[in-house]
């Protein structure tokens, strides 16, 4: 890999996390440090106030554990792809940006909160959620099943706006039924990563 170090013999290295893609932090690497993160296959850096080589987790335990690097437009600047090993950042947070290093789903991400608020929240006049939650598990549960037979008949059609619709109902609906049990999708993605060869 061709890489631009700057005047200093340095390049800047993207810290993002291989499962989430969060970004963890940012360092800097010398032609050493990169060799060295190759060989063990810990991000090690090039500490620029102690003027040395640091391996993250030398310490703390908290390793970097690689995954791949990539190069940018101008090899000019790392991506790491890392498999953290506890917080990244030296106060103890998950990321140097203070940030928790926890998977998003992107708006499924958003519904899961809106239904966990609602459900807090306990207005049943004013909340769908609230309101079916009220009437216990069995309920979501039983309308889990009305909105899978709805979105398998749209299916079968040719409709394809009312099979999206019908398919929404019943995503909508099952992120419910996961909270009515006690699990998000970092659960589920947790098994169905368990099941991937």
């Amino acid at each position: 890999m061709t890489i631009k170090y700057d005047s200093n013999g340095l390049v800047p290295a993207i810290i993002q996390d291989a499962t989430t893609k969060n970004v963890l932090m940012l360092g800097y690497m010398n032609a050493e440090s990169y060799e060295k993160t190759l060989e063990t296959k810990k991000v090690t850096f090039f500490s620029r106030s102690k003027q040395r080589l640091w391996t993250k987790g030398e310490e703390s335990g908290n390793f970097l554990n690689l995954v791949d690097i990539k190069n940018d437009c101008d090899n000019d600047s790392l991506l790491i792809q890392v498999n953290p090993v506890g917080p990244t950042c030296h106060t103890g947070t998950d990321t140097c940006w203070k940030e928790e290093n926890n998977s998003n789903y992107g708006f499924f991400s958003t519904l899961e909160n809106v239904i966990a608020e609602r459900v807090a929240n306990k207005d049943t006049k004013k909340s769908y959620v609230a309101s079916l939650f009220s009437k216990g598990i069995n309920k979501v549960a039983q309308k889990v099943g009305e909105e899978a037979v709805e979105t398998v008949i749209e299916a079968m059609d040719n409709n394809d706006e009312l099979f999206l619709y019908e398919s929404a109902d019943l995503l909508f609906h099952y992120l419910m039924l996961l909270q009515a049990k006690g699990f998000t999708l970092k659960d589920i993605e947790k098994e169905l990563i368990g099941r991937h060869k």
